[in-house]
């Protein structure tokens, strides 16, 4: 069919355009007459895609594969949606098989070591990265994915050799001076503070290039005692960050304010909660930079718990499952609408991917933090998972937010009203989880977990009805992935540095300290 490159392209457009039933309808007519084209198989299953089914782009994907015999970068594409689909233990053998397909092909390496980044296999990410680098050298997008597998890894000091390796000019140069900052503690000897101001006066391209310059000189300058020019630049960098976003406080707000509607006590006496769905499961949940990660270490390090990661699946199931729901019962909240889904079923399907990201292990730890939202769903459809939730001083956790440099998650962090704000709201959610499902949450206060580690660790253990073990208390082994702000702070000895660390800023935050403080939050100078 000689139309047939001119009406994929065409069909590429429409999706582009957000319109995937035209597109569809585009590659169903080449693939009428022309039913193995690889090029409209594709096209057809972007389109499927993009309209959200992905039993039916996966179907096409892989006839796509067979139709161009074998095409490396399809089976990349295939790799992507059973990552969305949450069909990871089929990724592993797609790797291999593409690896011995892409010896000799860089950036065919690249894009394995990328998918491997995704999936959370990160020695195996590192290793194609590097095989990447050595044929096609130090491409600045390469080397940076590279330092970040390392960062994860704990192979620190390798990934700022890396990071030194990005040219001043690149578009990652920005990003890479933030990742270098955070990579460990600053010193009077070795620090990169001279070359952060010069690039920031030499200029930047972006507010987000901008941004990332700004939060690298605050870390570095707070690592070395200089906290009142840390603020300024922390302010900086925070509002150039702030006006790259299209966020609005009031959307979370409402969203944790219409789950507590729906959730009550009385919703939990009405639904069926019994059962063994979700034996094993252990979620390790509250406000980012609380602790969270310091949890995980506990609990692997003794070998009878594996990390899954900060898994979206829970939250993806449930959008999923509520928007069946949804299309007909538009007078309700999505919250409220939840309460009508298969629970059962949602909590069988979490368990099979979540299961499979942490290897087929049988007690794992889903570590996304803003799983808050979801313990009464969680409790619904996993009745006998484990709930921790990590708390913090209140102030400490709201300045570890607002000085992190997030990248597309938490987008509340980096504006202090938009902060205060959400602090109070989760604040007032995770009381109400505690009043309307008692004793189902084991409360874990950061502060008790530094000062009196093996007392809480064991307490940790007793409540997942794990056997106590010594190990527990180790540092973390070499190559021990945390994919997480936190990679380099929980390799450390355990230490109280932190405990009381925004008090520096006392001064600094009062607009924070006066909103918490004003809706009953309590906080000690």
């Amino acid at each position: 069919m000689t139309e047939s490159p001119a009406q994929v392209k065409l069909g590429y457009q429409l999706l582009r355009q957000g319109r995937p039933l035209d597109a569809l309808r585009l590659s169903d007519q080449i693939l009428r007459s022309s039913p193995e084209n690889p090029h409209a198989l594709v096209l057809a299953a972007e389109a499927h895609l993009m309209d959200e089914k992905l039993v039916e782009a996966l179907a096409l994907m892989e006839r796509a594969i067979v139709a161009s015999g074998g095409n490396p970068i399809l089976k990349l594409k295939k790799g992507r949606l059973l990552l969305e689909m949450r069909r990871r233990a089929e990724i592993p053998p797609l790797v291999k098989d593409v690896a011995t397909q892409a010896t000799s092909n860089g950036n065919l390496l690249w894009l394995l070591g990328n998918l491997c980044y995704r999936c959370n296999m990160q020695s195996e990410a590192i290793r194609y990265f590097d095989a990447a680098r050595t044929l096609i050298g130090d491409e600045p997008g390469l080397v940076y994915e590279l330092a970040l597998a390392r960062f994860f890894s704990g192979a620190s000091e390798q990934a700022e050799r890396d990071l030194d390796r990005i040219p001043a000019n690149s578009p990652q140069s920005a990003y890479a001076m933030y990742l270098r900052a955070t990579l460990r503690k600053q010193t009077p000897q070795r620090n990169h503070v001279a070359d952060l101001r010069e690039k920031i006066r030499q200029g930047t391209r972006t507010q987000a290039d901008t941004a990332s310059l700004h939060y690298a000189l605050a870390k570095e300058l707070e690592d070395l005692g200089e906290f009142d020019e840390s603020f300024s630049a922390l302010r900086i960098g925070a509002a150039a960050q702030r006006s790259t976003l299209r966020y609005d406080v009031r959307h979370d707000i409402a969203a944790m304010r219409a789950m507590q509607a729906a959730y009550t006590a009385e919703a939990f006496q009405t639904q069926a909660t019994d059962g063994d769905a979700g034996e094993g499961a252990i979620f390790v949940l509250g406000m980012p930079r609380s602790g969270t990660t310091l949890v995980e270490r506990f609990l692997t390090q003794s070998g009878q718990v594996r990390s899954a990661g900060e898994l979206p699946d829970f939250p993806n199931l449930l959008t999923e499952a509520v928007a069946h729901i949804a299309d007909t019962r538009a007078d309700l909240t999505p919250a409220a609408a939840s309460l009508g889904i298969d629970f059962p079923a949602l909590g069988r399907e979490y368990m099979r991917g979540a299961r499979e990201a942490a290897g087929g292990h049988r007690v794992f730890i889903d570590k996304a933090p803003l799983n808050f939202f979801y313990c009464g769903a969680i409790r619904m459809a996993l009745p006998r998972a484990k709930i921790i939730h990590l708390w913090r001083d209140p102030l400490d956790n709201c300045y570890a937010l607002f000085k992190t440099l997030f990248f597309g998650a938490y987008d509340f962090a980096c504006d202090l009203e938009d902060l205060a704000r959400y602090y109070i709201a989760y604040d007032q959610f995770m009381r109400h989880w505690h009043m309307a499902m008692p004793d189902r949450i084991l409360s874990v206060q950061y502060e008790d977990l530094v000062t009196t580690p093996e007392i809480e660790a064991r307490r940790i253990y007793a409540w997942c009805q794990l056997e106590w073990n010594d190990a527990a208390l180790d540092l973390p082994k070499a190559g021990q992935v945390f994919a997480t702000a936190s990679a380099a702070q929980v390799r450390e000895p355990i230490h109280l540095r932190s405990v009381h660390s925004s008090r520096r800023y006392w001064n600094q935050l009062s607009s924070l300290r006066d909103t918490l403080t004003a809706a009953g939050i309590p906080l000690q100078p």
